[in-house]
């Protein structure tokens, strides 16, 4: 009677305690938290590059809208910098921001390798001269045409995320087809009004970056709970859900 008492006895206790350390697991969970990246460079496919790039489009202060002045940046901070964002996007399990960074960060590694001498993609287009041949522009101007096609995509889904979002992308979605019809009046030698399409573009971007920086800073002034924040325009709660129990991902 004693050892079954004792047994018993032991039986509850290890069942107390397995209970204790249920409600504590439940209450402080083991997960490790991750800080989140997305004030670094998101949008960040649009701050830490397409800002200055949209000034250049636009010809301010006698700059070359061709490109090659801010190739560094194409590489470093349009494409590493977004290809890495969206990797870690991809860790904490946010879809549309590891897809739209990765997308977009692939598109300025591949306009830094163009033109990049070392890749060797103008070479064949280039004529006794070393000017670019008509061929090239036309060419170029469907790789603009898709990425704005892309751009369209990203718009529609941001439909249900904020209000900053949506203006970016239709801005993006405005700017990538003005850029591939630049090339292509080029091609035809209209270059007065390649300019002005060029320049529209530009301007596109520069809203992009606009709206980028909106939603940088109130990111920022989120991470260190800054008692004013800027308002971003919630659209999950007037764009209905697909389901009744989803959660609008956040892209920040």
């Amino acid at each position: 009677m004693g050892y079954d008492s004792e047994s018993e006895s032991w039986a509850k206790a290890h069942a107390m305690a397995e209970a204790i350390m249920a409600q504590a697991r439940a209450a402080k969970p083991t997960k490790k938290n991750w800080g989140n990246p997305a004030p670094l460079y998101g949008p960040r496919w649009s701050r830490h590059h397409p800002h200055p790039l949209s000034c250049q489009l636009m010809g301010w202060r006698g700059s070359d809208s061709s490109g090659y002045a801010n190739n560094g940046a194409h590489f470093f901070c349009g494409g590493l910098l977004l290809f890495l964002g969206g990797l870690l996007e991809f860790f904490l399990a946010h879809t549309f921001a590891f897809v739209v960074y990765c997308a977009y960060g692939g598109f300025f590694l591949a306009l830094g390798a163009t033109l990049a001498p070392g890749f060797g993609a103008e070479v064949p287009y280039e004529g006794s001269t070393g000017v670019l041949g008509a061929a090239f522009y036309n060419s170029f101007a469907f790789f603009y045409l898709f990425v704005g096609l892309l751009s369209f995509v990203f718009f529609a889904c941001s439909l249900r995320t904020n209000l900053c979002l949506v203006l970016l992308f239709l801005a993006y979605t405005i700017a990538f087809p003005l850029l591939a019809a630049a090339d292509w009046v080029h091609a035809q030698g209209d270059m007065d009004l390649a300019r002005r399409l060029t320049v529209g573009g530009g301007a596109a971007c520069f809203v992009v970056s606009c709206c980028s920086w909106w939603a940088m800073v109130d990111g920022l002034m989120e991470s260190v709970d800054f008692p004013i924040r800027l308002p971003m325009g919630d659209l999950s709660k007037i764009v209905p859900a697909g389901k009744a129990t989803g959660d609008v991902e956040k892209a920040e």
